[in-house]
């Protein structure tokens, strides 16, 4: 952009901390400043001056006219869009091409499944999708948008296959995330914690969160186009998929399956709850580190990654036995010592004691084969039951005691002594160390490569802790899923995926579904508290499950007799994972036999991102065989991770976490900031993020549109397990789609209004070589989608719809068809092009239309209809497949010639630099050739950018003094009229130094043909490709010599 400047009136008053205007140096560089001011003034007023008023009046006005207002969607909703406008003229506005067809779509009932007339399954198949329940924390991210545009073209295409289809949407409620992220807001607003609130009013917190998510997601999931049927939304804790919760509950429990057992959990102190075994990450250190931890201090930091020795007197003697351990602060929860049976230097401590410094505690030394290695430390392993899984088998085998320490808020209980109780749990370790040091019986702190446990939700450390909760024995369930899986009743994709699957199936261990949130299902469960009866509540025995308290009180009454009792249900609520874990047949009405159940299930594919594979489909997988005794789905597809540009995992710290409605309609930098205060981000971590989307979208996000995005995420899908994500190629995306819109509207231009489309897509047997050409090549793209799509390969399938739009319709044909089209035509001639062009642009639009539904849509809708189609809609019409009656496999062999002929041109060309009157000759050698050159050297001129000619000759002296040449095969030479335009002496040196090369090239193949055994040790068909080289190369190098000698001739 240029900018006309102007001479100020008076120079601008310098600052303060500036450099002396009046010194010498300041004074040169401003004069030179106002003389450069004053020139460029200069020139603009002449410019100005010689360019008529009326003339500047006009270029503003046609600029004012190109320049669309903000497009207003005035379509009322639910209906179809007009389209009786003429296209925009400024090119393709996403926002405009996408507005009003998702309403329309879903009004028409198109989103929901087609059957026969007499109600049944179409002939051509069923395909069900259960969508994966995004969780109502918050609004979705791109991962999310992954999903929708992997599964929604899978549904579109298939829907356009004829089948049966149903796409189900649901959502989430996300337990311990959702409950964590509205406790955060709820004291960051007003300082209230749930506590404060209750139970009843925080859950009314927590539904009103809910509600206003649910419905942000259900606009994000319109936007980017998913055709599910909203007819059939479920939401995890509805009325009917709670029933289905409470059903499995019952009947595991009633099976054998699920039990309760006071066990060892993965106790998160800053969520106060129990996690799964997935639920835990695994930080490794490689030796001493300083960490922060949640719920401390930011500022104070406590040590990892190291391991501490003391030494336990041991009783009645003076004698120490020394033990070492990463948690010091444990040893107030040691129940014995353990060494090895056979290890000599402790066979005098079998059976005696220790004692405890801190405590009035004996501690046995015990002998253990099993978790003791003599070549490791001392030898001897101190034993902490209640908090450590290796340690509670121990305590299992001995019958030690298992003595908890720790409160449910990371603070020592009594049991670990009044010096220490009250203390949080990290301030603890501190204080073992420095009393142990005081008592003698410090030895050292070393470096100790390690993992420890952290929440994925939290971060915090998770601390193993005792707890009687509900468990799921899982071993009989994935030996089912394993036996099944070997069967060849689901397939698991990609390979990768499908080794992780039976390699943690045959490793599972039982799950614990206990909860202590106040967000979920609550457990249908309830302890029998009898009069008079001395009870444990960690006691399986005394507890009932009941799907209704009526049934649970009968239960209960069988177990008390006669005596007295009251019920107490659990106040735990249930893993998010556990009623996920049904989703499949849930949705579908399961436990009641509902014609839906009856007809969709199971499923025909579970499509979801790999790190999930266990979180969610192993455990649909194994209650779905128990419940239902069918496999849930038969294909379970596992797509990539969405990583930054840079690799890295999308974190909202980072800031690079993308909305995919800002994809979608762009934003600009400042309004990325601002989205960043409306998370539970601390100031520090917003100024973080503020840095990290400066730098990586530092003019903000440019508007994509939905379909660029749909089919950018489709082509990155090729099977790995991480995609690097990068703006600038969903932009390019943008691009193709403003490609495909003027193609189509230019196309339309050729299609006048007197045109009617042919009743069926068949070849007439009249159509030119170029037609015939297209449309083997659409046929070969057909093929191809298709193949790809039921491969899962989602980039091979998007990268052949991109080349046949680009490269086979746009680059050659629409250009091709132009001689045809134009009037010295004939009308036979012109319709047949027209025709073809027309089945290019409908079959076209539906082969891109399951990754790009809404420019697809307005751009097919546009087109006319085949007399007696009365298809309303492109995503119900029929998906292009393999038509025998499209191929043309001499057509194609003999165009690719041709527009070989046409590349190698267009290269002499560029070699040369001529942009304008250019001139090509084709020299031959056979009838066939001349013919086929003849036939298309329209086409030829019409491919040649600036080409004003293109004969075909059969003789030498035939080519016209001073061409450049390049030689196509041994028998085809294409000719540039250079004369004139280049500088000889360097034309010759170019011919000598490709001699040069080829007479090397040629002297190695003669070379290799020599060889006094070469008929019999050569493979003949590198014998013959051997004989094609030489044979070219000969051509080419008389073909230089020729050209070499044209140009020696013109000095």
């Amino acid at each position: 952009m240029s900018q006309a400047a102007a001479t100020p009136e008076k120079p601008a008053t310098p600052a303060n901390d500036g450099p002396n205007p009046n010194s010498k140096s300041a004074a040169k560089k401003e004069a030179k400043r106002l003389e450069k001011e004053a020139k460029l003034a200069a020139k603009t007023a002449k410019i100005a001056a010689s360019t008529p008023a009326g003339e500047k009046k006009a270029k503003a006005e046609k600029k004012k006219e190109e320049e669309e207002a903000p497009f207003v969607n005035t379509t009322p909703k639910g209906e179809k869009k007009d389209l009786s406008l003429p296209m925009s003229n400024t090119g393709y506005n996403p926002i405009a091409v996408e507005s009003a067809w998702y309403d329309w779509w879903e009004a028409q009932g198109f989103f929901r499944p087609q059957f026969t007339p007499s109600g049944d399954i179409k002939p051509e198949g069923l395909f069900v999708i259960p969508s994966p329940p995004p969780n109502v924390t918050g609004s979705l991210h791109i991962g999310h948008a992954l999903t929708v545009a992997i599964q929604d073209t899978l549904t579109r295409w298939n829907r356009m296959l004829g089948k049966t289809t149903l796409f189900v949407p649901g959502f989430d409620h996300a337990g311990i995330s959702t409950q964590s992220v509205v406790e955060k807001r709820l004291y960051k607003s007003t300082g209230k914690t749930r506590h404060d609130l209750g139970r009843e009013e925080f859950l009314k917190t927590v539904w009103d969160w809910k509600n206003d998510y649910q419905t942000r997601i259900t606009k994000q999931l319109h936007r980017l186009g998913g055709s599910y049927d909203w007819t059939r939304v479920a939401f995890t804790m509805d009325e009917r998929l709670s029933k289905a919760v409470i059903e499995t509950f019952c009947r595991l429990h009633e099976d054998g399956i699920l039990y309760r057992a006071n066990r060892l959990v993965n106790w998160c102190v800053r969520l106060n709850t129990t996690l799964s075994n997935l639920e835990v990450d695994q930080k490794q250190l490689e030796g001493r580190t300083l960490l922060s931890v949640p719920g401390y201090d930011p500022k104070e930091k406590f040590e990892f990654g190291v391991i501490t020795s003391f030494a336990y007197p041991i009783e009645n003697s003076d004698e120490k036995i020394i033990v070492a351990t990463t948690r010091p602060e444990t040893m107030l929860g040691d129940t014995a010592i353990a060494v090895h049976p056979n290890d000599p230097r402790y066979t005098h401590l079998h059976g005696k004691f220790a004692k405890h410094p801190f405590l009035d505690r004996r501690i046995p030394i015990i002998t253990d084969d099993i978790i003791v290695d003599m070549e490791f430390g001392t030898g001897a392993v101190k034993i902490t039951p209640a908090h450590d899984p290796n340690d509670y088998e121990v305590g299992v085998r001995h019958k030690l005691e298992f003595i908890n320490i720790l409160n449910d808020d990371g603070t020592f209980n009594a049991n670990a002594g009044e010096k220490f109780k009250g203390m949080k749990r990290f301030h603890a370790r501190i204080a073992v160390v420095k009393a142990l040091q005081d008592a003698g019986l410090y030895i050292e702190t070393k470096d100790n490569p390690m993992q420890i446990p952290l929440c994925s939700k939290s971060g915090d450390i998770i601390e193993p802790v005792l707890k009687p909760q509900w468990w799921v024995n899982c071993k009989p369930l994935a030996e089912e899923a394993l036996k099944r899986t070997k069967a060849g009743e689901l397939l698991v994709q990609p390979k990768s995926s499908e080794n992780e699957w039976y390699r943690w199936l045959e490793g599972i261990q039982d799950w614990c579904v206990s909860r202590q949130l106040w967000w979920g299902h609550r457990c249908p469960a309830y302890f029998v508290k009898i009069e008079g009866v001395e009870q444990d509540n960690t006691d399986g025995k005394y507890w009932v499950v009941g799907r209704t308290l009526e049934e649970a009180t009968e239960r209960a009454k069988k177990l008390a007799g006669d005596a007295q009792f009251t019920l107490e249900q659990d106040h735990d609520v249930l893993d998010t994972w556990f009623s996920s874990g049904l989703w499949p047949f849930s949705i579908m009405g399961w436990p009641d036999k509902t014609p839906d159940f009856e007809k969709f299930y199971p499923s025909s594919i579970l499509e979801t991102g790999w790190d999930i594979i266990f979180f969610w489909v192993a455990r649909m997988v194994l209650l779905g065989i128990h419940l239902t005794g069918q496999m849930p789905f038969k294909e379970v597809y596992c797509h990539a991770m969405i990583r930054d540009a840079h690799g890295r995992k999308m974190s909202k710290s980072l800031g690079n976490v993308i909305d995919p409605i800002d994809v979608i309609q762009g934003l600009d930098l400042e309004s990325l900031h601002q989205k960043l205060y409306e998370g539970n981000l601390e100031d520090k971590e917003i100024t973080k993020a503020k840095a990290g989307q400066k730098k990586d979208f530092p003019k903000g996000i440019p508007q994509c549109g939905t379909d660029a995005l749909r089919f950018a995420l489709c082509a990155y899908s090729g099977g790995g397990r991480d995609i690097n994500l990068e703006i600038l190629r969903v932009e390019g995306y943008r691009k193709f789609c403003n490609k495909i819109f003027n193609a189509t509207k230019f196309a339309m231009l050729k299609l006048d209004e007197t045109f009617v489309p042919e009743p069926y897509a068949k070849p007439t047997g009249k159509e030119s070589l170029a037609e015939r050409w297209i449309l083997h090549k659409l046929n070969i793209a057909a093929e191809e989608i298709n193949k790809q799509l039921t491969d899962r390969n989602f980039m091979a399938a998007t990268g052949a719809a991109y080349n046949f739009w680009l490269y086979e319709l746009c680059d050659v044909y629409i250009e091709a068809m132009k001689p045809m089209t134009d009037e010295s035509a004939s009308p036979e001639k012109r319709l047949s092009a027209q025709q073809t062009l027309y089945t290019c642009l409908d079959y076209g639009l539906r082969l891109l239309h399951p990754f790009m539904p809404f420019v697809t849509e307005e751009l097919w809708q546009r087109l006319p209809r085949r007399p007696n189609d009365s298809t309303p809609s492109i995503m119900v019409s029929s998906y292009p497949t393999f038509d025998e009656s499209f191929v043309f496999k001499d057509a194609e062999r003999d165009f690719d010639l041709v527009f070989s002929a046409i590349k190698t041109g267009r290269s002499l060309a560029a070699s040369y630099n001529l942009q304008t009157d250019i001139q090509l000759f084709i020299r031959v050698q056979s009838d066939v050739e001349e013919e086929l050159f003849q036939s298309q050297a329209s086409t030829i001129v019409a491919l040649t950018k600036a080409c004003k000619s293109a004969k075909v000759v059969r003789e030498l002296a035939d080519i016209p003094h001073g061409c450049g040449s390049a030689l196509l095969s041994h028998t085809i030479v294409v000719y540039l009229l250079v004369e004139g335009l280049v500088d000889l002496d360097a034309e010759i040196a170019k011919c000598d130094k490709k001699l040069h090369l080829a007479q090397l090239n040629l002297d190695k193949i003669k070379k290799i043909e020599a060889q006094a055994d070469y008929e019999e040790t050569v493979p003949e068909n590198a014998r013959l490709a051997n004989g094609d080289k030489r044979r070219t190369l000969e051509a080419d190098i008389e073909n230089l010599n020729t050209s070499k000698g044209m140009f020696a001739k013109l000095k």
